[in-house]
């Protein structure tokens, strides 16, 4: 495949329709880093996670205050013509927020000049995912990527990291919140109550797990359970939830009377801060990891060059996150630099990837947020509700199978028919210069109509790799 084609294609977000085909590919993806604009007017204009946290405190008194009635109510609720089960509108506000939210989202990347770095943008997203389906995060989904992603993608990893791990959406996803040290204060207090207070080890395994060191790389129960301990405090304000945050702003807040005293000891190491300090000791440490750099290199080469990450691709990533102190443009400069990117045979493109190129060389530069959150949908990649925290499969298995390609093959139609103007002819080339197959030109110059020949390029099997 063309050098240039590789550029557009795997490390962008697709070309777009009449935009002139870069004339030095390596060049082209290495100036994004200085345009990049980590608040494109579609986001600029969503409310921010502060406000998104008071819709979801309002949600849930309006939830409770039903639950009460109900209960008081039973026979009334029941009677002929009552309405039940209907969803509160303050979470139905939360809804359009998500909506809203997937809306601009697949604007930024339609409009944007720089698609290398949006691309990272929604790598790094799914490397620390979360998911709607847990109702507490719908509203927050996507401030946590506007807030806490898109601004750290040029930066380091570990200050990405700490963004992640503090935010809203984060410690409501995965019920860090809640998570209340049995010696603490409030927890001793419950405990003397009978009322035991929980630690909650989710956060805590999952960031060893899947945000830094990986599976298998050397961590135990001990080191899960004790990093947990040292996350106690790290919770949410503004939701009125315990008499401890009274008084909290919303957003993230560390609680000390939910925090475990004592000193912790994590991957053999002794942590003796204090209060909110000892858990960002341990995600410092982290950050720079070895297994942290392998397990970041691996996935990165997987996503940029093959299913089966090459391993001197592996080890050069690796390389350039531990001697830069994980900068991540030093990381993503090795990634350009690499031959593997250039050389290895196509990767499948997930849904998304394939809606956005295939929109962005229609020259559609927005969608409704409905429309786009209806589509991907269908597509089978609903933006942000990936299954599990692993996020969403970046393997060809995952997403080739026949009924995914019969679903894009519906949209593409759809596409052709609104876009029924495109010369296909002419597009085919700009979007895959010097890489377009002799089979595919001859499917579009054999097509019966303009509308029909964009369908079959948007399907051809081009469109479907990168």
């Amino acid at each position: 495949m063309a050098e240039t084609s590789i550029a557009l294609n795997r490390f962008g977000l697709g070309a777009r329709a009449g935009q002139p085909s870069p004339g030095d590919p390596k060049r082209w993806l290495l100036d994004q880093f200085g345009r990049f604009d980590p608040r494109p007017a579609p986001i600029a204009g969503l409310p921010a996670a502060a406000t998104l946290i008071g819709m979801l405190r309002d949600a849930r008194d309006e939830r409770k205050d039903r639950k009460s009635e109900a209960k008081a109510n039973r026979a009334e609720a029941a009677a002929p013509g009552k309405r039940t089960g209907a969803m509160p509108a303050p979470f139905r506000d939360l809804r359009e927020q998500y909506v809203s939210a997937v809306g601009a989202r697949t604007a930024a990347a339609l409009a944007s000049d720089t698609p290398f770095v949006e691309r990272l943008v929604h790598f790094w997203a799914n490397h620390f995912a979360i998911s709607v389906d847990k109702i507490a995060v719908v509203g927050l989904a996507g401030a946590f990527e506007f807030e806490a992603i898109r601004p750290h993608v040029l930066g380091s990893f570990g200050a990405m990291l700490r963004a992640v791990e503090r935010h809203p959406a984060m410690l409501l996803y995965l019920d860090q919140a809640q998570s209340i040290g049995p010696g603490s204060r409030l927890g001793a207090r419950a405990a003397q109550r009978g009322r035991e207070r929980g630690l909650n080890e989710n956060l805590a395994r999952e960031i060893l797990e899947l945000h830094t060191l990986g599976v298998r790389s050397g961590y135990s129960q001990g080191d899960v359970t004790e990093f947990a301990r040292a996350l106690t405090g790290w919770t949410v304000g503004g939701l009125g939830r315990l008499p401890a945050l009274q008084g909290s702003g919303p957003g993230f807040t560390y609680a000390e009377p939910i925090h475990e005293p004592g000193a912790r000891t994590i991957l053999g190491k002794r942590y003796g801060q204090q209060g909110e300090g000892q858990a960002q000791a341990v995600l410092d440490d982290l950050a720079v990891h070895p297994a942290t750099a392998r397990h970041i290199a691996t996935k990165l080469a997987r996503h940029f060059a093959a299913d089966e990450p090459p391993p001197a691709l592996v080890s050069r990533l690796e390389r350039a996150f531990l001697s830069s102190g994980g900068d991540l443009p030093s990381v993503y400069r090795a990634l350009i630099e690499a031959p593997e990117p250039w050389s290895s045979g196509p990767k499948f493109r997930t849904p998304w990837e394939w809606a956005i190129g295939a929109l962005r060389g229609t020259g559609v530069t927005s969608l409704p947020g409905a429309t786009a959150a209806g589509a991907f949908q269908q597509l089978g990649q609903a933006v942000w509700k990936p299954g599990s925290p692993a996020g969403y499969d970046d393997v060809a298995p995952s997403w080739a199978g026949p009924d995914a390609l019969y679903r894009r093959i519906e949209v593409a139609q759809r596409i052709a028919t609104r876009a029924a103007t495109v010369d296909a002819r002419q597009l085919a080339g700009q979007l895959f210069p010097g890489a377009l197959s002799e089979a595919t030109r001859s499917a579009i110059e054999r097509a019966e109509s303009g509308q029909q020949a964009l369908a079959l390029l948007l399907a051809a099997p081009e469109m479907m790799r990168r």
